[in-house]
């Protein structure tokens, strides 16, 4: 096999993502690429959770809804999956907790008898069955071994031992063969995120935590001292984005992150970083809405939310990566464009993105060409608010001697002196809002903005935005089709994509909301749009799904 999924699945509190991630290393360690989709309630225990390991000889970064071995910690599991299975008896399961009558499909392993015979845990159910499913792939003892010690940092001896007789309890079932590829890591997207977010100097990060951003807190927490960063675990969003704005009033470059209710908390400080012209990074994770809504899935419902957000009128830049390798790079990106322009700018995540693991290559990114701060000459009288011909202002931090730095949210002067003269304020409404005409001239003429893939003769394509991507760009290919993603969002870069489009007679857009809007916001520049797939349940577009879908609109 050279492109095969594994399901595995049991309660919330049976570590079935610990476990699915570390079948992803063990997979990766033999040269597969790798792709982990995540499905999770919102319980800390009880309620139903599966993650589904892809491999695959070749890049991929979606799940499909077909799978070729389901390994099951209890009955619900294979209740709800079997259905999935190529074969119906590819089956590693718990023995003790699932009764399967009739004729035994798989390899059953007695995880309570084993657990009793190691005075071992409960928690190390889960590396029972890794174990069981190594000896059912044909995968040696010393691989499974060395990657169980790499990814398990504690209590590591029980484990071990845990796992060994799950491995010489199971029996072969199949042979999964080595591939010749390089070993790559295997990161979320929340992690490619914060390491962009380093590589374009971050310097602090602040957050409350929020599903689905709350592993980019988590993760930075963890590298912190590796990086010298300072982060913050904030009482509430507000707090949050103050504090970064004092970051930034320092000279810190500093990120946030947070999902959609924790971004309304954020929105009187967004406006302040408009008018005070302090630049912010901001990493909004997109889930299902509105309010609560499903809390640990996933949607594309925030791109107008995030253009329009705040009150008052200010130039902001938005972007919506879709895999491992563009959230790095746009990551990176996005705190040069905030600094150089004085801007907020927010990169659209989403459950899908953030949440699954990815194989990621740093070699497939492009090199950072990061925009120059623009700073103080110290040859005339500081204003921190100077007029200027692209709207940006010389920046200079405190403290500096005989030097007043002062911001202000209120309307104000150069220096920062609160005014209400009309034609100040007219003058200073011109020069935040004429940043926007610059940043976009820039952003069409220095970077790829709209990406486009597939049969670039097709006169069908596919246009999505952020996680949609990888299926996309998978479909694509195998069904000769072009897709184009605008990864760059707002400003839109309206050049880029009309050549992108060009001699494309039906446009098909795909959206993981319920309005189609990436849709409307071509539709707004002029572009036309003739069919939409739209997807809502909280979801992620599987390859099966998608490829049924475009076909009913293809014949």
């Amino acid at each position: 096999m050279k492109d095969f999924s594994i399901l595995i699945g049991g309660k919330a509190g049976d570590g079935i993502d610990k476990a699915s991630a570390i079948i992803g290393q063990i997979l990766s360690h033999i040269g597969y690429y790798i792709y982990i989709h995540r499905d999770y309630p919102s319980l800390i225990r009880g309620g139903h959770t599966f993650s589904i390991i892809r491999a695959s000889e070749k890049k991929i970064s979606a799940h499909k809804e077909e799978i070729d071995i389901l390994l099951a910690l209890n009955l619900e599991t294979i209740n709800l999956h079997h259905k999935l299975l190529k074969e119906k008896c590819f089956y590693i399961y718990d023995s003790s907790q699932v009764k399967i009558e009739g004729q035994v499909c798989g390899t059953g392993i007695d995880i309570s008898l084993i657990l009793k015979q190691e005075n071992a845990p409960e928690f190390t159910r889960n590396v029972c069955l890794i174990g069981a499913f190594c000896k059912a792939a044909g995968i040696d003892w010393p691989t499974t071994e060395k990657i169980l010690k790499r990814t398990i940092p504690k209590q590591i001896e029980i484990n071990l031992k845990v796992a060994k007789k799950g491995y010489e309890s199971a029996s072969s079932l199949l042979s999964i063969e080595k591939i010749r590829n390089n070993p790559l890591p295997v990161l979320t997207g929340n992690e490619a995120i914060g390491l962009g977010l380093i590589a374009g100097g971050l310097d602090a990060y602040a957050g409350y935590p929020m599903t689905p951003s709350s592993g980019l807190l988590h993760f930075l927490a963890g590298v912190a001292p590796q990086f010298n960063l300072q982060v913050i675990h904030a009482e509430n969003e507000i707090s949050v984005i103050l504090m970064a704005l004092g970051f930034a009033y320092t000279g810190k470059k500093a990120a946030v992150g947070t999902s959609g209710g924790g971004f309304c908390l954020m929105n009187e400080g967004l406006s302040l970083a408009g008018m005070a012209e302090l630049p912010i990074v901001i990493v909004l994770g997109q889930r299902t809405g509105p309010s609560t809504g499903l809390p640990t899935y996933t949607g594309q419902t925030e791109l107008f939310y995030a253009i329009h957000s705040g009150h008052g009128e200010f130039t902001r830049f938005v972007v919506a990566p879709g895999d491992s390798e563009q959230a790095y790079y746009w990551s990176a990106i996005s705190m040069g464009i905030a600094w150089k322009y004085q801007i907020p700018s927010i990169i659209l995540s989403d459950k899908t993105l953030a949440e699954s693991l990815f194989s990621f290559n740093i070699e497939k990114v492009e090199n950072l060409n990061l925009p120059e701060i623009i700073t103080w000459s110290q040859k005339s009288e500081y204003k921190r608010y100077s007029y200027t011909e692209n709207g940006v202002s010389p920046l200079l931090f405190v403290p500096q001697k005989n030097v007043v730095i002062k911001v202000n949210s209120y309307e104000h002067d150069e220096f920062g002196i609160t005014t209400e003269d009309p034609e100040i304020t007219k003058k200073m409404q011109e020069k935040r809002t004429k940043k926007e005409k610059h940043l976009l001239q820039e952003i069409e003429e220095k970077y790829q903005c709209v990406n486009s893939y597939g049969n670039q003769e097709s006169d069908v394509a596919l246009l999505c935005w952020g996680s949609n991507m990888p299926v996309c760009v998978e479909l694509s290919e195998r069904l000769n089709l072009k897709t184009v993603q605008p990864v760059v969002l707002h400003p839109f870069p309206s050049t880029q994509f009309s050549k992108a489009i060009s001699g494309v007679k039906k446009l098909v857009v795909v959206e993981c909301n319920a309005t189609g809007q990436l849709a409307k916001l071509v539709q707004n520049y002029g572009f036309p749009v003739h069919h939409k797939i739209l997807k809502y349940d909280g979801r992620p577009l599987s390859v099966n799904e998608l490829e049924e879908k475009i076909q009913r609109i293809l014949t």
